[in-house]
């Protein structure tokens, strides 16, 4: 597509591709779905639909410093189930789900050690844990490593590809469809077998450090998945499973930096601000500092609600030394904390860092949320396979779970596909389709309407307010609840106002 914005729909070429497995989403999960699908028939094509560029993108982009579940010596994939349950608060499990991944988990950790990924190690060689389940690395390549392996595997990747919605040949899940952010095409992809492995859902809510500023997507989770996996699915009759289920996690506040790295990495006690061990006075009975995750993240937020804030990771036990280390270990995943740090002239040995909790998301990796799928990781919609943030039913799977779970959906999708033919293109459907994309870049930039960007922000109040956000400290009532779901219908009624002003702004609103 040329500069200039197209003013009719026939000025829009549509490029058709046929293969084998197309894999929606180059992350973590997409990556070694491809891997595996290659290395259990290497004449299969592959092909991978990325919405940035696969050597970074997705929720392991800007690197990861530990990998929060590997089976250590004396324990047991079942041990790992357990563990899992006692983390959501013995709540919706999927054992035959979460066993299968356990039992794939430390051969795609091992997979990433042996293509160069640094693990770090005790004296005897043995990976070194800073917990029950996780293991430090020097992880800032790792979403680089993956994505080297998938190309070198032979996967088919095109970058830049906003994918809107599934290919179906009446039931079946038969490709994709989506648009190029950069040459502005309508790409269609016809294949035998799909794994949706985009991220989760973040930008529901609004975060709090979007007040006063320009960063609306100063988040915990990587701000670029926002569903759209989840979506494509639900307008295809998909079942999905634990969507009432979020994701909060205390972060360093006004940054979002990780916390785990500072207390359980550095033995940094969490206090409040009468320097009581909140953990260990509040929540004894529950662990204390050992607590579940969904008790350490809610923590801080019930000090504040009850007069107690602000709330710290006690970090001035560090020596000078150890202080140095824990900010080197920063520049694995949030290296911008350093310069926040810096930029406040802040010394962690005198002064404790703050934190608080984040903005809720809906992420399959961590809570469960996701589409209903069998062992072999196969949808409700059949030649419609699920893995990683898009996968439900299975929580606590992170870096290393995600990873398996590729694995195993790459398995069934494989075993699946040698069935099937590649059906007839239906044009009627992809021109539907195309007319739906393209409308709001049609209307054209001068269109009297309403913008992805307002439409977002009206969104994130809503839900920030009334469905249980961090302004309410996560609580909510049916009343508000109720409130929240009318004026989302009033906004799903101005959808047709909706414009973009260029295939930047397309893309935007394909994600609201």
């Amino acid at each position: 597509m040329s500069k200039e914005q197209p003013a009719a729909i026939d000025e829009i070429p549509t490029e058709v591709i046929e293969t084998d497995l197309l894999i929606v989403g180059g992350g973590n999960a997409g990556c070694f779905a491809a891997i595996e699908a290659k290395k259990l028939n290497p004449e299969l094509k592959v092909t991978i639909m990325e919405k940035a560029h696969i050597s970074r993108s997705g929720a392991t982009a800007a690197g990861m410093d530990a990998i929060n579940t590997y089976i250590p010596p004396g324990k047991t994939p079942e041990d790992l189930v357990r563990w899992s349950r006692s983390q959501v608060g013995g709540g919706p499990l999927r054992e035959d789900l979460a066993l299968s991944n356990a039992q794939t988990l430390n051969g795609a950790v091992e997979d990433l050690a042996a293509w160069g990924l640094p693990i770090i190690r005790d004296e005897n060689g043995q990976p070194q844990y800073r917990g029950g389940w996780d293991i430090s690395i020097h992880g800032e390549q790792l979403k680089p490593i993956m994505a080297e392996k998938a190309m070198e595997a032979g996967a088919e990747v095109y970058n830049r590809m906003t994918a809107t919605n599934l290919l179906m040949d009446g039931d079946k899940c038969v490709g994709a469809m989506g648009f190029g952010v950069r040459d502005g095409k309508f790409y269609v992809f016809l294949a035998k077998a799909v794994i949706v492995s985009t991220g989760g859902a973040c930008g529901l809510y609004k975060s709090y450090t979007s007040d006063g500023t320009n960063a609306h997507h100063q988040t915990w989770m990587c701000p670029f998945n926002v569903g759209s996996g989840y979506a494509v699915g639900i307008r295809n009759g998909a079942e999905m499973t634990s969507l009432e289920q979020r994701w909060v996690a205390t972060r360093t506040k006004d940054h979002c930096g990780p916390v785990d790295t500072i207390s359980v990495g550095y033995k940094s006690n969490i206090i409040n601000a009468r320097g009581d061990r909140i953990l260990e006075k509040r929540y004894a009975h529950l662990g204390g500092d050992k607590a579940p995750r969904y008790i350490r993240a809610n923590a801080p937020m019930e000090e504040w609600l009850e007069g107690r804030g602000p709330t710290f990771a006690d970090t001035t036990h560090l020596s000078p030394e150890e202080a140095k280390e824990l900010k080197t270990d920063y520049l694995n995943e949030r290296p911008s904390f350093v310069l926040f740090l810096a930029s406040r002239g802040q010394d962690i040995t005198k002064d404790p860092i703050e934190i608080y909790g984040s903005d809720p998301y809906v992420v399959g990796g961590h809570t469960g949320s996701g589409y209903w799928v069998e062992v072999s990781r196969m949808t409700t919609v059949p030649g419609l396979f699920a893995a990683g943030e898009s996968a439900g039913g299975n929580p606590n799977k992170f870096v290393g779970g995600c990873a398996a779970e590729g694995k195993l959906a790459a398995r069934g999708a494989v075993e699946y596909l040698g069935s099937v033919i590649l059906p007839e293109l239906d044009t009627k459907q992809v021109e539907k389709e195309k007319e739906r994309v393209f409308a709001p870049i049609l209307r054209g930039a001068d269109f009297d309407g309403v913008s992805p960007l307002e439409m977002e922000e009206r969104m994130q109040r809503l839900m920030d307010e009334y469905a249980g956000g961090i302004s309410q400290f996560y609580r909510t009532n049916e009343e508000r609840l109720d409130y929240a779901l009318k004026h989302l219908k009033m906004l799903q009624d101005q959808e047709k106002l909706l414009y973009a002003k260029d295939l930047h702004d397309l893309m935007n609103r394909s994600e609201e």
